[in-house]
This record gives C-alpha cells, structure tokens and sequence, in this order.
C-alpha cells in the first residue's frame, strides 16, 4: 500500500448548486458535493466511497441525498457468497450461443442503464496546483506540526437481474422463449379426475426421479456405496462454471477479456486507447443519443481514463496491484466492449461500462458485471480481505437502475451513520420514501466524524499543516464553515491524510 510519504490532494467545491439529473432529468433536481482530485491512495477512495462518495474520473462527488431528487445510495454484492439467478443464467446461455455457433439473437436487448458519467454536475476548474506542490507536498514530515498544535485533540479513532423478467421484457428477450415448445391448448369440459388412477405428477420430479434411479444402478453396477454424489445433493454450481461454459472450445467466435492498466497508462492501453475510443463513442451515440460532435475523445479521456489513482502495490496485495483498470472484451481480434473498474483494498469498484451497440443484444452490460464479480472471487484468493464488487449507486426511484439489487447478497450503505444494511430490510423504507435512514438504532450516528477540525490536514503554500496552524498564518477571509463540512463528509480518516488545497 501507499507509504507515509504518499498522500491524497484535494479541492472541495461545496454542493450549492443544482444540476441537471441524467435519472430523472430534472434541470436543477441534482444535488452533490464535489471534490477536484489531483491525486489520491487507494485506501483513501476505500475510504471515501464506504462513505458514499464516487469518482467520475478525477472529480469526486457524493450526491447530498436528503436533497437530490434520486437518492444515490452506495451498494456493494458480497462476491463470495453470489449465485447467478435465473435471468444470469440466461445471459450466460446467449453468450454461449452466440460464441458457440456465431447466433446473434434478434432485436435489441432491454437496455442495462449504466450509472451516468457525471458530467452534468462536472466539476468546476480546479485552482492550479503545480507539480513541485505536489511533490513537495508528499516529502514533508508532517508529525511535527501535529505533535506541535496546541489546539488539536486526540480523537479516538442489467435490467431485470438485468431486470426482474417483467412481461415486456420477457417478449423482447429471445432469451426468455419457450424454447420452441408449442402452447397447450385449454383442456376440454369434463367431470374431474379419475380417482382410479394416481395423481398427475410434474415431469421436472419425474427426470429427477429417474435421474436418480440410473446413478443408483451405475453404483450398483460398479460395486460403489450409495452414498450421496455431488449432483444428488444438488451443490449450487459456482458462477465460474456457468462462464467457463459460455466460452466453449471449438467455437465460432473467440471472446476474451484482457486488464490493461489506464493509469498510468500501460503500453496495451496506449496501443487500444483509439479502438476503445471509437466503441465509445458508437455506444454514446446509439444507445445515449449523444450527437456525433458530442462523444468527444478529451471527454472519454477526461470521465473515463483519467483518474486520480495511482499504481500501488502490496505484498499481500493483487498480483497486478490496485490503481483504475480497463476490462477490453474482445471479440475475434476486435474490442466490443469496455468495462472501467478500479481495483481498492477490499472491492473491485465498477466505474462504467460501454460497448459496441451491434453487441446490444448480447446483455453485455449484465455479462460484464458478472464476469467482474468472477474477477473479485479471483483477486480474493490473492488478497483475503479484497471480497466485495461494488456496482456504484442503487436508485431505487428509478425504475431502470433497480437491477443492481439483483446482484445479491449485497448491502447498501445507511447515509447517516455509514453502516452496511442487506438490501432486503432497506428496500421496505425506500417503497415509503425515496431517502431513507437504514439504521434503525435511533442513538447511532457517525462513528468517524471528525470532532476536532483543528486536526484535519491542509496543504498551503507547498507546506503540509493542520487546520488549525493554518488559521494561525492565513490571511483573508475565514473558511472554517467549509472546512467543517468538507471535514464532516469525508469523515476522521480521511480528513487526518488527505491534504486540502487552500490557495
């Protein structure tokens, strides 16, 4: 991880003003506060995103949910414990299907929304903080001036599933069919069963049945015990399985997914940055209805591949370490889509996924969430405590963005207290109202607020300082108002390693 010399540079911007809502699109409905990050550690996003905030390239912003008009609430799935649903399964199908024999299913998918690049609350110019700033900023020792502040405390420290299968999306689905089997007709009028014979049983009991039967007579064949096998007591098959089997041998197309490190950028995302470029702004044009002129490629740059994340690494760490990454499927040689991750001390953090709208039908969106929980099972076997994928803000007044809560198990995040709530006990209160308190101790609050803001660290005239050494030496108006909210919405850890930029 980051050593002592290594630290997180920020502008706060306040949340003031109202922006437009890519949800609901209200002009002025959306509401955040928003920090300018020049660089940050991994464990500070960790940090910063268990308390509700999100990065949209180096801008960081966390929506003031008892204000906003779609309370964004911060949602992670436990990947060790998920199992494909149904409608997972499906997707995982098509994709075999069309791997497998080159099939393209028919129509167009329902459309997997993705969070909103935030651009419409996008941040303001940053003050200009010059690179020997920065590098002065991380080699000075900064235990001096807080051992020496008279003032400061000790504190103690995709749709349905995709889309739950509604009717419509089960007709536009080709996934969803019958599989060719033909409607059965009404049966005619009559006077009831007949008691003489046994009563109707389901076929999905009776190929159990004889399912079991022939196990038995292999065993018996084979001298073995019957003892229970592995298909007898019905072991949910884990989520690798169904991938590896949608990716078969001796296919029609070949589809991998490669991670390239975006930053700093590696030679590989240097060599695709334009083919991923290019799908990019197929993607915003189709499937978000941007004009031509409006994808433009300093605006991929700048919400998609940018990032405030440096390359950190640790030896109990991913063999690849942490930082921003891109997930590039490629598909015979060509990329189809992007999924935008990054990769934190306990999550795989989804960022954005885009691909080519020819694939629209394929549920990629959906696939490539999988396949990232997939990743994190991965990384977990690397780094024990790296077990959580989190797919970004749960918006459950927006219809279209409730298929996150199919990921399950998972948790969303209390916005008062900062504690972890499973998503079946929050879900009732947000049915009442669009903001809710997940938290019902009513005497619980913010465990790691900041009491002392004297103790919070600042970054002034290329010195790092506390607060409140730097009321002592600035000139100008009074900023503690600001400073007090910044320190409050980023909480005691962060607020005692991140350095805030005061002019």
């Amino acid at each position: 991880m980051a050593g002592n010399k290594s630290y997180t540079i920020v502008e706060y911007f306040g949340g003031d003003d109202g922006y437009r809502c890519g949800y609901c699109k209200n002009e002025k409905g959306n509401f955040s506060h928003g920090m300018w990050s020049h660089t940050m550690t991994v464990q500070d996003y960790q940090d910063l995103i268990d308390r509700g905030w999100r990065r949209s390239g180096k801008y960081v912003y966390k929506p003031i949910m008892n204000k906003t008009c779609c309370p964004q609430y911060t949602i992670r799935c436990h990947a060790l414990k998920f199992q494909p649903s149904k409608s997972h399964k499906k997707i995982l199908k098509k994709i075999s299907k069309f791997v497998s024999k080159g099939e393209l299913p028919k129509g167009q998918d329902d459309g997997e929304p993705m969070d909103s690049v935030c651009e419409e609350a996008g941040p303001r110019e940053p003050a200009k903080v010059c690179q020997s700033e920065v590098k002065c900023a991380a080699s000075i020792d900064i235990q001096k001036e807080v051992a020496e502040c008279p003032d400061s405390t000790e504190v103690q420290k995709e749709v349905a599933d995709v889309a739950p299968a509604d009717s419509e999306a089960s007709r536009k689905d080709p996934v969803s069919v019958t599989d060719g089997r033909t409607t059965a007709t009404a049966p005619k009028p009559g006077v009831g069963a007949d008691a003489s014979r046994p009563p109707c049983r389901k076929a999905k009991d009776l190929r159990k049945e004889r399912r079991l039967q022939k196990e038995q007579m292999r065993q018996d064949a084979d001298g073995v015990s019957s003892s229970p096998t592995p298909s007898q007591t019905n072991q949910p098959k884990p989520l690798e399985d169904f991938i590896c089997e949608s990716l078969p041998d001796n296919s029609s197309h070949c589809l991998e997914v490669r991670l390239v490190r975006s930053n700093p950028p590696c030679p590989q995302f240097k060599a695709s940055f334009d083919a991923s470029y290019q799908v990019y702004k197929l993607y915003q044009m189709a499937i978000h209805k941007d004009p031509p002129d409006k994808p433009s490629e300093s605006q991929f740059r700048r919400f998609l591949c940018d990032s405030p994340l440096e390359a950190e690494y640790s030896p109990d760490g991913p063999e690849m370490g942490y930082g921003s990454f891109h997930q590039q499927y490629w598909l015979d040689g060509r990329i189809v889509a992007v999924g935008v991750i990054d990769i934190l001390p306990t999550c795989v953090s989804s960022v954005y996924l885009y691909y080519h709208p020819d694939f629209a039908s394929l549920s990629l969106g959906s696939y490539s969430a999988l396949r990232e929980i997939a990743f994190t099972r991965q990384l977990q076997k690397q780094s024990p405590k790296l077990s959580y994928y989190y797919l970004g803000f749960y918006i459950h007044s927006c219809p279209k963005m409730r298929y996150k809560g199919q990921y399950r198990p998972s948790d969303l995040l209390c916005p008062e207290t900062f504690v972890w709530v499973p998503i079946e006990r929050c879900v009732p209160h947000l049915e009442n109202s669009r903001y809710a308190r997940f938290n019902q101790d009513p005497d619980a609050g913010d465990a790691r607020v900041l009491k002392d803001v004297g103790r919070a660290l600042v970054l002034y005239r290329r010195t790092v300082m506390p607060y409140v050494a730097y009321t002592r030496k600035r000139k100008g108006p009074g900023d503690e108002t600001e400073v007090q909210q910044y320190a409050g919405l980023v909480g005691q850890d962060c607020a005692e390693r991140i350095l805030l930029y005061r002019a």
